[in-house]
């Protein structure tokens, strides 16, 4: 059987259940760019950075389409990330049957387009993740399945950051993870930095502190 979704890795530096960290990449890039921190990222887990299914006509790729409009309104493809994210708990399926990885140990980090993926899946598969790094991006309850069973929720961590001054996504936006978070009894971390559409080095060095307090 092959990985549903195409994926880069980073081997950890002794094999045998370790943690796993799942990259998953934003709207015009690909598995190459968070890919790009490796070196930086815990030794004793595996990093995997996963493909966005979908190709874009110019440049990279994207876990759903966002169609914009005559009167530059724009919206998300809902069904296309849904199915998107049934690919990526396939994937993780997969990583967990085929490398010796601890199935209650994995997180992900996704930025922007991944970042709102990974609200999602975490939504729908808790069982799947227990750590969620989200940067720059949002929860989009359009495509979230929260059970009203809230202790499936109660082993989950998540850090969410965003910049002050992002022109791609409003931070307005961003504001009001913490408090979805809290209706469904998530335990969580939210972070802003004076930066745009991006890591700066404080976000990624708090957010990899974060993370290694807690695999």
């Amino acid at each position: 059987m092959n990985s549903p979704l195409e994926y880069l890795v980073k081997d950890p530096t002794v094999k045998g259940n370790n943690p796993a960290l799942i990259l998953l990449h934003g709207y015009g890039s690909d598995e190459n760019d968070l890919f790009s921190f490796k070196r930086e990222l815990p030794d004793q887990a595996y990093v995997f950075s996963l493909k966005a299914p979908i190709a874009l006509p110019d440049f990279g790729n994207a876990w759903y389409a966002i169609h914009f409009g005559a009167d530059q309104s724009k919206w998300s493809d809902d069904k296309q990330a849904i199915e998107a994210i049934e690919l990526i708990a396939q994937t993780i399926e997969f990583l967990i049957e085929n490398h010796p990885i601890d199935p209650s140990n994995i997180s992900l980090i996704g930025f922007s387009q991944g970042t709102i993926m990974s609200y999602a899946l975490m939504s729908r598969y808790p069982n799947l993740v227990k750590n969620i790094v989200g940067l720059s991006g949002y929860i989009n309850e359009g495509i979230c399945e929260f059970n009203s069973d809230k202790s499936l929720y109660e082993h989950l961590s998540v850090f969410s950051s965003h910049g002050s001054e992002d022109q791609i996504i409003p931070v307005d936006w961003a504001r009001k993870i913490s408090a979805i978070l809290e209706r469904e009894q998530i335990d969580s971390t939210y972070r802003e930095y004076p930066m745009g559409h991006g890591i700066c080095p404080q976000n990624f060095f708090e957010f990899r502190d974060w993370l290694l307090e807690r695999i």
